[in-house]
């Protein structure tokens, strides 16, 4: 019986000694989310836009649509609560989530852990409805670790997204953290995936943007 204990115990230290996966984990804190987040983002891997994985999230909605004027700046302001090295990509979509583009093309490598991302295409120019790529790229420096909780809260990320000149009541801002050097995730591969809900008002001193879906040029 001792010797079992003995063995047991020995065997839960060396599990407890094992290097921790640590998954990276970001907060969308401006524009306000769709769904309500847990401190370090949570639910956020699920494509496209985080949420619960079987698809119900009626007791997580937040219930905010955030008004923009369109041909002008949206302020974008993410919180990265577990640090992992990679870059950000923005998207939007106006009729339905479905025009959403897939997340970014990954080069792989194999590793004694399984497969790893190297690195994830970056569009540039952006093409719709991508409209910021490449965004906040940070890499380990030194030492670092690729993926690590700070001890102290990160300084946000924040940038100034141009909003094509649209109207549509309820578009989606779809924002994903790419993760270079990171085991594949199931579900969400290799990106984090955060969305807000968006009612876009055309800028009438402005030409509508045709390119993008429903809308039409307005002859003066």
């Amino acid at each position: 019986m001792k010797r079992l204990l003995h063995f047991l115990f020995a065997a839960a230290v060396a599990l407890a000694m094992l290097p921790v996966d640590t998954q990276a984990h970001f907060q969308l804190v401006e524009p306000a989310p769709w769904i309500n987040l847990d401190r370090l983002g949570n639910p956020q891997k699920v494509g496209p836009c985080g949420g619960n994985p079987t698809g119900d999230n009626d007791a997580i909605l937040s219930g905010i649509v955030t008004e923009v004027t369109g041909g002008s700046k949206l302020h974008l302001k993410i919180q990265e609560t577990i640090f992992h090295s990679g870059h950000y990509r923005v998207a939007l979509s106006v009729n339905s989530r479905n025009e959403l583009p897939a997340d970014p093309t990954a080069v792989e490598k194999w590793t004694d852990r399984g497969l790893y991302s190297v690195w994830g295409v970056i569009q540039s120019p952006p093409q719709i409805p991508v409209i910021a790529d490449g965004l906040f790229p940070h890499y380990p420096v030194g030492d670092q670790r690729a993926s690590f909780r700070p001890e102290t809260p990160m300084d946000p990320w924040e940038a100034d997204i141009a909003i094509p000149n649209i109207n549509c009541e309820k578009c989606t801002l779809q924002v994903i953290q790419f993760m270079a050097d990171h085991v594949y995730n199931t579900p969400g591969g290799y990106s984090y995936h955060h969305c807000a809900d968006l009612k876009i008002t055309a800028d009438p001193s402005k030409p509508i943007d045709d390119r993008w879906p429903g809308q039409m040029m307005t002859n003066d």
